[in-house]
């Protein structure tokens, strides 16, 4: 193979020796400066990094001969995604690599606080023999709650039922299909709090999640229950947390990540109930050597001209595909991440009807882009026409397709139908001049055009001063509004008003809004 390729970050061995016997010329430069970078990128026809090496637009731009970028981990937070999209450099990454070595780094964790054995250690070597000091527990027979059934997280029941442990699980995205598969119950996030002696976090960090584990969810723990967080740095509020172990109200915690990293001061360094360890979850050389070779690989296949197994960025589709379908693929991601948002319960079944022209393609990229759509605010893996299937399928979500040639309306359509435990959620989105418009939600037409933002949703009565009141309402909370659309099946009946905001209401705001007499619901979506 013609090929050169720069590796700028340390990687294990077993990845460079696979991308030099595929007869690349291979450069292993650590420590390049950005300066650097982009001064030789030019010579490169694929970059492999880790976390150091910052893969800026700069970069994207000086690279004239790059073709691929490989990430060996999971996160590509370091890499410019769309400038890589825009230049049709593909970025590829190694998902699973670190799965098994993140799920018995949080085991490790739990027997540590179960155990005293940091706290035993620390006495021990400092000259102190206090038996008596370090009694534990067993993990037998006790309540584990995990907190997000991805891969992490399964892997983590699996091996807590060898240990004999209760397993319960939040996870609004898993149906309860896949939690009988792992043997375990699906309950809330009140619920699993408040029945387990372990809880482990094992999902992603957004806006959502962020402080997911708060004052008010520690006060609901068991004053013996202990926590562990080897997943994201900022998933649980440290102040709160600290407060909770000084009070004792809270048995002990185990961090692995933190909102800051790294730190010299931080208000659980004193405290006993803690154990804390470096961001070490994926710091096993077996991980390590995963994580080289399949980014090598895949590597090595996308210069070869064949599809990447964890590609994260464009699909790749025949010409004439791409040219019809190209531009409806933010439609389908639009029609997903709404759809989502509306949904209630346990995800469970997933339909894409396609209308006109575009129905006559391959629904490949389509589909992929819909359910990036849905898992984006829920998965920390980047969907893409190579993986789209797999993540739905590991997640338990069934697709079904359906096509019309032809709509009374529009000239194409895509619509998401989404089947939760609660409920069913449809929602339709098309192509204008100005990007993706979300034209139906449930069963009402409405016409919300592309922005940023939040789009409060409210069904009510068609009467009237609602209109007025809502806005009134909104402008005493100094929330403006940027866009507002009615639809509604007949006079004086049901209707369903769009509004998008430039800001977002608070819950105690949102509460006020559907006191409001003749509204009955009020969703707040973001945009």
């Amino acid at each position: 193979m013609d090929a050169r390729i720069l590796v700028s970050d340390r990687i294990a061995e077993d990845g460079n020796a696979i991308l030099r016997s595929s007869g690349a010329e291979v450069d292993v430069r650590l420590d390049l400066s950005a300066k650097e970078l982009v001064e030789v990128i030019s010579r490169y026809d694929g970059l492999i990094v880790r976390s150091q090496t910052k893969v800026t637009s700069e970069v994207i731009e000086a690279g004239t001969k790059l073709q691929v970028v490989g990430r060996a981990g999971v996160g590509v937070d370091n890499i410019d995604l769309q400038s890589a999209t825009e230049k049709g450099v593909v970025v590829v990454n190694a998902p699973t690599g670190n799965v098994v070595s993140a799920a018995e780094h949080a085991l490790g964790l739990m027997l540590c606080l179960s155990r005293n054995i940091p706290q035993a250690n620390a006495a021990l070597k400092a000259g102190r023999w206090e038996r008596s000091r370090f009694v534990g527990v067993e993990l037998r027979a006790k309540t584990l709650g995990i907190v997000g059934l991805g891969q992490v997280g399964s892997e983590l029941a699996r091996r807590a039922h060898g240990l004999e442990m209760d397993v319960l699980a939040f996870d609004p995205f898993v149906p309860e299909e896949r939690a009988r598969v792992l043997g375990l119950d699906l309950v809330s996030l009140e619920e699993l709090l408040e029945r387990s002696d372990f809880v482990s976090l094992h999902t992603t960090l957004t806006d959502k999640t962020a402080d997911l584990i708060g004052e008010a969810e520690l006060r609901r723990m068991k004053p013996t229950a202990r926590i562990v967080n080897a997943a994201r740095g900022g998933l649980i509020d440290e102040e709160a947390l600290a407060r909770a172990l000084e009070e004792g109200r809270l048995g002990g915690a185990a961090l692995d990540v933190f909102a800051e990293e790294p730190f010299k001061e931080h208000p659980l360094l004193k405290s006993e109930r803690v154990v804390m360890t470096p961001h070490l979850g994926a710091s096993t050389e077996e991980a390590q050597e995963r994580v080289a070779v399949n980014v090598a690989e895949q590597v090595v296949a996308v210069l070869r001209g064949e599809p990447a197994r964890y590609a994260v960025n464009a699909p790749m589709i025949d010409e004439e595909t791409y040219s019809t379908l190209a531009p409806y693929l933010s439609v389908a991601e639009k029609a997903g991440a709404v759809a989502v948002q509306l949904c209630e319960g346990q995800l469970e079944e997933l339909e894409i009807d396609c209308s006109g022209e575009i129905s006559t393609h391959d629904f490949t990229p389509l589909r992929a882009a819909v359910v990036r759509g849905l898992l984006a605010p829920i998965s920390e893996e980047q969907v893409s026409v190579v993986n789209a299937d797999i993540i739905a399928q590991r997640r338990g979500l069934r697709i079904t397709e359906k096509r019309g040639s032809t709509h009374e309306i529009y000239a194409n359509l895509v619509s998401v139908r989404v089947t939760g435990s609660r409920g069913e959620t449809t929602v339709s989105a098309t192509l204008a001049h100005d990007g993706p418009h979300i034209v139906l939600i449930n069963d009402f037409w409405v016409d919300i055009p592309p922005g940023e933002g939040y789009l409060l949703l409210c069904e009510n009565e068609d009467r009237p001063g609602i209109i007025g009141a809502l806005g009134s309402a909104l402008g005493s909370f100094d929330v403006n509004i940027s866009f507002m659309r009615v639809g509604r099946h007949a006079r004086s009946g049901r209707a369903l008003m769009a509004v998008t905001l430039d800001d977002s209401p608070t819950s105690g705001q949102l509460e006020e809004i559907r006191k409001i007499p003749n509204i009955y619901s009020a969703e707040l979506l973001r945009l």
